[in-house]
């Protein structure tokens, strides 16, 4: 009984609800079935949502869950326990304030708040491309999380800033630990004692690549969707596309009233397809846009993208758009690099057998470098009916073969 008293003591009502119905088996959807109540009621209270379920609920949750003796006994008091403890008198911690609103990423934004909130992982990484939003995504998790279920959030600038002593400092209060920017890697000691000092604790890590962590979940982020050219002619369908969103409210800040015009619109499509609809590279090339139209911007972006410089202070912008692109160049092995040089040279989209076909090397051996490729942003998976298939960034074709990408990647 050891183990029981341990869990009921340690662990609020909703995790170990949680905790019970995956021993047993059962998904949100069968549990809520066989207790007679809905799906947001079973999510709501093991997302913490629900501070006090009534009694009649934890009847029927440990009628469903077959829950006998003590087992029983521990769940009706761990629900009885939530009702009684009231809010901690502090405040969550927020997270960091965002620029502006968040553009296109709603489905992302979902499905990591509910990998969090709802299935109960501990430990997410969100990898890809620098500039490709990995940490304003983060920032709406965060708020969405403080904000609805009163987390607290601890923000880390792993570039900034250090993490020793952090576990002292951990309360019981369930909390985000967000470690922004660890490309350093992160100190797997430090993550157990954290998970071990704090039972509420969920760590969300942002990395240009990921790194292999026990129990962890990688996201891969890949840039926003971008329209194909049978929009060029169609505003309304076209200002619905991610890219093409994303890029007009950036238009919209620094040239307040501008509107997608049936003659611009071919031009503004085009940008976002000449950046892959990467997010820094759209805010980049809208901070010119005070002084240049859409077609004008991409007669420059034909010139060389990788070249454009950021704007003057003031008005939006980042880095030099091939910087996150070399650097991630760099990283790559020379296999690895040989395999993109190939794939960048292949037109349209293709699938793992078509690439393994193409390199000529062991399918193990081509697949374990296709999945770096895509866990570093280089190419990305593309809709399809007939199974996975992928493409490699536009930038990215434009840099292989050149000086550019020599340079680049000699830089990095």
């Amino acid at each position: 009984m050891h183990g029981v008293t341990s869990l009921q003591s340690t662990t609020g009502f909703g995790e170990l609800l949680r905790v019970r119905r995956e021993r047993v088996g059962l998904t949100q959807q069968v549990l809520a079935d066989h207790a007679t109540l809905s799906v947001r009621a079973i999510r709501d209270m093991e997302s913490g949502r629900v501070q006090r379920p009534r009694q009649e609920t934890v009847r029927l949750l440990a009628d469903a869950l077959r829950l006998e003796g003590q087992h029983r006994s521990s769940f009706e008091a761990a629900a009885r326990r939530q009702a009684l403890v009231e809010e901690p008198r502090d405040e969550p911690t927020a997270p960091p304030v965002a620029r502006g609103a968040i553009v296109g990423r709603e489905l992302e934004v979902e499905v990591l708040t509910d990998a969090l909130a709802v299935h109960g992982d501990r430990l997410v990484t969100v990898a890809g491309l620098g500039g490709v939003g990995k940490t304003r995504l983060v920032l709406e998790v965060a708020r969405r999380l403080h904000l609805a279920a009163r987390w607290s959030v601890r923000w880390i600038d792993c570039g900034r800033q250090s993490v020793a002593g952090l576990a002292r400092t951990m309360g019981e209060r369930p909390t985000l630990l967000v470690l922004d920017g660890a490309d350093a890697g992160v100190d797997t000691a430090l993550l157990d004692e954290l998970f071990h000092r704090c039972p509420g604790l969920r760590v969300l890590i942002t990395a240009r690549v990921p790194q292999p962590l026990p129990g962890g979940q990688v996201i891969p982020l890949a840039p926003l969707p971008t329209p194909g050219p049978e929009l060029d002619h169609d505003p309304v369908a076209l200002a619905e596309v991610g890219a093409v969103r994303l890029l007009l409210s950036h238009l919209r800040r620094l040239r307040p009233g501008f509107r997608l015009e049936p003659e611009e619109a071919p031009a503004v499509a085009s940008i976002c397809r000449q950046l892959d609809g990467l997010p820094g590279a759209l805010e980049l090339v809208a901070g010119w846009s005070t002084v240049l139209s859409p077609r004008q911007l991409v007669a420059r972006l034909a010139d060389g993208p990788f070249h454009l410089a950021p704007p003057p202070a003031g008005f939006g912008g980042r880095a030099d758009v091939g910087a996150a692109l070399g650097a991630a160049l760099g990283r790559l092995t020379l296999g690895q690099r040989d395999l993109l040089e190939r794939l960048a040279a292949t037109p349209g989209d293709w699938s793992g057998e078509d690439a393994v076909e193409l390199s000529g090397r062991p399918p193990q051996e081509c697949l374990a470098a296709l999945h770096e490729l895509l866990a570093s942003g280089l190419i990305r998976s593309v809709p399809a009916r007939d199974g996975v298939r992928f493409t490699v960034l536009n930038l990215c074709r434009r840099l292989c073969g050149t000086g550019v990408y020599a340079e680049l990647a000699a830089a990095s």
